[in-house]
């Protein structure tokens, strides 16, 4: 009975009050938004994990409607869901971590500090016990990364922030792991916040480039990786990355692949070293009965055997531009192909890569990977 007369109020107060639209002007308007979203995850949580008994679902299906209504958040809706979830951090897992913080800031048992010691140098260890309880969490993140666990990452490095949300390591942390995820949009801003920490973080703008990159917006990824460089101009891995954002900004300003793998970043694996001449090795498979697609693999001992394709093996894993070479996309999906029964690439066609040429014509020439 008393369950009914809940649902009749919240019925009483859907129908009777004007419907009125939440139009957040302010980063306050958007963070009471940010709440009712979770708030609304919590209790439909709640209600389908057993949390709520099966005679209550009812009145917490009108509160839920009753939120979403007066603040003007769809918990449906992808693009609610991408602006205002914290997921997969939680409330309660927020809580917990303010409930921690709070019992570490609380007065100790022991006697109150003397005249001499002012209150606030007696409450300044707390605030350091803090910043080392962060710093577990981020090394705890480290390992959950190094797992390729990067919910979980992203869980530890969440609540280390709301520890110490001055660290900017902690936010360009997390960027990398929403990266990992394909979640480019939320390792921008992470690689943002780390950068307004502090301005000469170098491996936040190298994040920051990343992620532009990985959403097809070029110009501001050569502009980050140019920033970056001015603070690291020895980074070799930068200076790759930089070339490649150049290239696809100049020859192909279009959206980004699709094939590109979560998480990679165009300085992955980028080494000091450059290219082979593609063409020539193109004529050499072709040689092999592998070229030009016509779907025969090559006698891969005879390859090794052959100098100049050992000669080529050698400069390149010396110099590192084997790992340039499987960081092009266009390669990485031809060597997907063949994985998948596809049979052997156009190398011919690899030769006409633009970025590919690029990359050659660095090998030759000697001048490595800027």
């Amino acid at each position: 009975m008393q369950r009914s007369s809940c649902f009749h109020s919240y019925s009483c107060i859907l129908s009777s009050s004007p419907t009125r639209d939440y139009h957040p002007n302010t980063m306050a308007d958007i963070q009471k938004k940010r709440l009712a979203y979770n708030i609304i995850e919590f209790l439909r949580t709640s209600a389908n994990d057993g949390t709520i008994k099966e005679d209550d679902k009812e009145s917490i299906e009108v509160a839920v409607q009753c939120l979403s209504e007066s603040f003007g958040v769809d918990p449906e809706s992808e693009s609610d869901k991408t602006q205002y979830s914290i997921a997969p951090a939680t409330l309660l897992s927020l809580l917990d971590v303010f409930q921690k913080t709070r019992a570490k800031a609380a007065p100790a048992s022991s006697p109150a500090p003397s005249s001499s010691t002012p209150a606030a140098a007696a409450a300044a260890p707390s605030s350091e016990d803090q910043k080392a309880e962060a710093e577990k969490l981020k090394v705890k993140g480290n390992g959950f990364m190094g797992s390729k666990l990067y919910d979980s990452a992203i869980e530890q490095y969440t609540e280390a922030i709301a520890l110490d949300g001055s660290n900017p390591v902690y936010y360009s942390n997390r960027a990398a792991a929403w990266g990992a995820l394909g979640r480019h949009d939320k390792a921008a801003e992470d690689a943002q916040k780390a950068i307004d920490i502090k301005p000469d973080f170098a491996k936040a703008w190298s994040r920051l480039g990343h992620a532009h990159f990985s959403n097809g917006d070029y110009a501001a990824s050569v502009e980050a990786y140019e920033r970056g460089l001015e603070l690291e101009p020895g980074n070799a891995n930068m200076k790759a990355a930089l070339a490649q954002a150049k290239s696809k900004s100049e020859n192909a300003p279009t959206a980004p692949s699709t094939d590109r793998a979560a998480g990679e970043a165009p300085e992955a694996g980028a080494g000091a070293g450059g290219m082979p001449d593609l063409a020539g090795l193109a004529n050499l498979m072709g040689g092999l009965g592998g070229g030009g697609g016509g779907g025969g693999m090559p006698d891969l001992a005879s390859m090794m055997r052959n100098p100049q394709m050992m000669a080529m093996a050698q400069q390149m894993m010396a110099n590192g531009g084997l790992e340039r070479l499987m960081a092009n996309p266009q390669l990485r999906s031809m060597a997907e192909n063949m994985q998948n029964g596809g049979g052997m690439p156009d190398f011919s066609q690899l030769a006409n890569d633009p970025s590919m040429r690029d990359l050659a014509q660095q090998f030759m020439g000697g001048r490595g990977g800027q």
